[in-house]
């Protein structure tokens, strides 16, 4: 037995055809049975059969093979849970005959309270708290259900039968239910057999729900369940549901291949949301939409997470990923066909400019010398929770766009539908999707993407104009200001002093000169005289333009001369440069300054979140440019809070109500006192009467964060007051935008109580996270906390929550001592599944640091931050 020990994937020589599951939870013990019959083709003589298994107890005498030409009976001379790897192994007496078979096993397990594998969450009906039991198998966790090949390859049919479920109850799984036998206060359950799948996409749940139902135009019937008294918040996820089932159907030009969809609210989910075939779950925050106690962005949210899920119904349930090696093809895909269903359904949200945002997270995660290839080797089980990043989805959604962009969006859909035809019902791999789109557009795909797939990180392409000629040239960017030895093939677009003057070629080497602009203007007039690209951000690239060029941007930035895309890329692009030390703060605060009458959500968006990074670094390099700096950014979000109001205009955009809440939220970190007046007075009007029109759901989050600005030892009422609207609010949104106000409070004692509070049984494990994100003043006092409370934390939270309590609270340290001593705490704790994103963090740390010192080395930057934030416009 020792010969399967510590091997990354199961051996080849039995392949599952199908299962025949059957399934009996206990929901008061919180324990369930089972057994499984499973069809089998041994194609290989040998006298083993190998399948995973976790946290299960076999039942030894069940275990049986039969053969299914004869009726040879085999049972095992042995039965060993080999727990590190996962796996049981069964080992016969004598030697198994090549053919089809029925491997039979029965198994005991727990529905555990690790929101992984067959959990149990929890659910108040009527004051009386009650359990459900859920799935969540992906990545590797249906081995905690019931004994099987737990990987994508190994597809086949389920048939899943509940027994013993209270009749009461609401049971689902992946197909429609054939048979319902209620025998007194239970009942049996039994579904339509699957089609062909794999073992992570298998679903149960069962519980006390209410639901609403609709159809699609060919007759697919869909429908959304929640917690009883909730089914009016389904409604918004169901339309969006029905649309999108619609539009793909177009899109791939196959058909959704089940009979039925539901898509189901979890109170306890660790994900967003899982695929699971014909049974999607969501964390309710993702699924349900309330019109009074919802935010714009709930709204967003719900309707791209839905269409995220509905993707993969074809891109991951029916075509499948070989290894989880190829991860970024399921979720890379799905993120960027989100998008377009999306667009499809409210063009006015303009989201391909948001889409930037996904661009900008799989960019700075990218830029780590810790970062990994989309294409990552994965060894064993437990390294596959770490590979569900920002490289996986973002990156992977950014250059499947580049290629759209690249080849044509007609070519390319076309190419994808006979993807999908081709490899229906079973198992691809990378090289498959760009054989079909090489094939569809006769270009060199293979070669081209390789070079994104298979190397992490990306490049930086500096321009720069020389005797009128452009010269570019290629080099690996890395954050951290050192050079890298990556080299890409690059579809480079540009223009100059138009959109209507552009070109586009294949970057393939490390330089290339380029004629063909007229790129002096002998007038004089920098502003049509610039040069932009990356035109549209469709590459996966950062660039950097000399110092003539990018004066001539930020002049074509004040004349309103770029898009919103643009003007997005060239300040993302600083902002990186200047944190690599390629760029100095100054330039990039000047930079800044361009942007002060925009009014665009993603790019005022992004320049927020800019803000507040280079307001910490400064922080930490310069504390007393600190006001001057505050002023200055001030002086930058006005312009659109001024124009934007507190109060919701009749029939304003959806993104204009999405900005108020992020400028005004920016406005109250900020410390601007008329920002903080207005928020507590609407606060306190709110804390009278939930429904007062002074404090709509967009607001709250801005009005939330305002009053935890003022809150200390001495007078916590604000907090207190926090607290009882989370502990009065059914909602989850609500919930999850109040843990994240508490922890900006500037009083570190108070940061103290709020993290204690997220380990508290009022916040569901899930949750805790959304507190993490401290404020300055409080990060010392949460990294002792994250170590006093490090066995317990490691313990409670598993898959990529825990990675969270590393990144939130290590990261925005900025110096190489804080480093240093996070290794050594970590030196004897850390463990595969957190061990990427450690490095990741120390990493970031000693960027940081690095860019501290060089800040602090800065000359002219405090006459500079006093221009800035004192001129007069």
């Amino acid at each position: 037995m020792e010969q399967f020990k510590g091997q990354p994937r199961l051996p080849k020589f039995a392949v599952p055809k199908r299962y025949e599951l059957n399934l009996k939870p206990d929901l008061t013990t919180c324990k369930f049975t089972g057994s499984v019959a499973v069809d089998i083709d041994i194609v290989e003589t040998t006298s083993f059969i190998v399948l995973n298994a976790a946290e299960l107890t076999i039942d030894n005498r069940s275990v049986s093979f039969a053969t299914k030409t004869s009726s040879n009976v085999f049972e095992p001379k042995k039965v060993d849970v080999m727990e590190d790897d996962e796996i049981l192994v069964l080992e016969f007496a004598e030697t198994l005959p090549i053919g089809v078979g029925v491997l039979t096993i029965g198994f005991e397990g727990v529905l555990n309270d690790k929101m992984k594998g067959f959990y149990r969450s929890t659910y108040e009906h009527k004051g009386e708290k009650k359990n459900m039991a859920v799935t969540q198998f992906e990545p590797a966790d249906a081995r905690r259900c019931f004994p099987c090949w737990d990987e994508p390859a190994c597809k086949a049919k389920f048939k899943i039968t509940l027994l013993d479920v209270p009749s009461e109850l609401v049971a689902l799984s992946n197909m429609p239910v054939i048979e319902e036998k209620v025998n007194g206060d239970l009942k049996t359950v039994s579904y339509q057999e699957s089609p062909i799948m794999s073992t992570y996409l298998v679903a149960v749940v069962i519980g006390l729900f209410d639901y609403v139902e609709d159809h699609t135009s060919d007759g697919i019937n869909v429908r959304v369940y929640c917690k009883v008294g909730q089914a009016n918040q389904g409604k918004f996820a169901l339309e969006v549901a029905v649309k999108t089932l619609e539009f793909y159907r177009e899109y791939f030009a196959v058909p959704y291949s089940l009979p039925k969809l539901d898509m189901i609210a979890i109170p306890d989910f660790a994900a967003g949301a899982m695929e699971n075939y014909g049974l999607v779950t969501y964390r309710e925050t993702a699924l349900l939409f309330d019109d009074l106690h919802s935010a714009a962005a709930n709204k967003q949210r719900v309707a791209t997470v839905v269409a995220h899920e509905l993707a993969h119904q074809w891109f991951g349930n029916l075509v499948t990923m070989e290894w989880w090696t190829h991860l970024w093809l399921n979720e890379g895909f799905a993120t960027w066909v989100s998008y377009l269903a999306t667009d499809n359904l409210f063009p006015e949200w303009k989201i391909w400019i948001q889409f930037l945002d996904e661009s900008t997270e799989g960019l700075r995660l990218d830029g780590l010398e810790e970062s990994h290839p989309i294409e990552v080797d994965v060894n064993h089980a437990s390294e596959i929770d770490e590979i569900f990043d920002a490289i996986s989805y973002r990156k992977g959604a950014s250059v499947i766009r580049m290629l759209q962009s690249y080849l044509g969006a007609e070519v390319f859909q076309r190419s994808l539908a006979s993807y999908i035809k081709k490899y229906a019902c079973s198992n691809a791999k990378t090289e498959d999707l760009w054989t079909a789109l090489e094939e569809g557009s006769y270009e060199p795909v293979n070669e081209l993407m390789n070079s994104w797939t298979k190397q992490k990180g990306y490049p930086v392409i500096s321009v720069k104009v020389k005797e009128q000629k452009l010269e570019f040239e290629q080099s690996q960017f890395l954050s951290s200001g050192s050079s890298g030895d990556g080299q890409w093939i690059v579809p480079v677009t540009l223009c100059c002093g138009s959109y209507n003057v552009r070109k586009n070629f294949l970057l393939q080497t490390k330089t290339k000169e380029f004629m063909g602009f007229s790129i002096r203007n002998e007038s004089g007039n920098a502003s049509s005289n610039w040069i932009k690209m990356n035109v549209d951000q469709t590459g996966f690239y950062r660039v950097k333009y000399d110092e003539e060029l990018a004066a001539r941007l930020r002049h074509a930035i004040e004349k309103k001369l770029l898009t919103e895309t643009d003007r997005f890329g060239i300040l993302d692009d600083s902002f990186a440069l200047c944190m690599a030390r390629q760029q100095s703060l100054t330039s990039l605060l000047t930079l800044m300054g361009s942007y002060r009458e925009e009014v665009n959500y993603t790019v005022l968006s992004n320049l927020i979140s800019i803000s507040y990074k280079v307001g910490r670094i400064a922080a930490d390099a310069k504390p007393e440019l600190v006001d001057d700096i505050k002023q200055f950014f001030i002086s930058l979000f006005q312009y659109s809070a001024e124009k934007l109001g507190w109060d919701p205009k009749q029939g304003e955009s959806h993104l204009d109500a999405m900005l108020r809440g992020e400028i005004l939220t920016a406005l109250a970190l900020l410390g601007h006192d008329e920002t903080l007046n207005e928020a507590s007075k609407r606060f306190h009007a709110f804390l009278e009467d939930r429904t007062t029109p002074l404090l709509p759901a967009d607001l709250r989050r801005a009005a939330y964060v305002a009053v935890m600005q003022k809150v200390s030892q001495s007078d916590k009422s604000g907090y207190e007051s926090l607290l009882r609207i989370y502990r009065e609010t059914d909602l989850s949104q609500e919930k999850t935008r109040i843990l994240g106000s508490l922890s900006s409070c500037p009083d570190a004692n108070i940061i103290l109580e709020v993290l204690n509070f997220l380990l508290s049984s009022e916040v569901r494990n899930q949750d805790a996270v959304f507190g993490l994100n401290v404020s300055s003043e409080g990060r010392e006092t949460a990294w002792k906390w994250l170590k006093d409370n490090w066995d317990y934390i490691s313990k409670t939270w598993g898959g990529f929550l825990i990675t969270r309590f590393i990144s939130a609270i290590v990261s925005p340290f900025a110096s190489f001592e804080k480093a240093k001593e996070v290794e050594e705490f970590f030196a004897t704790r850390s463990k595969p599944s957190v061990a990427r994103t450690l490095k990741q963090s120390i990493e970031r740390v000693h960027i940081n640091a690095k860019w501290v010192q060089t800040v602090q080395n800065e000359e002219h930057l405090a006459v500079a931050v006093k221009e800035l934030a004192f001129r007069k416009y």
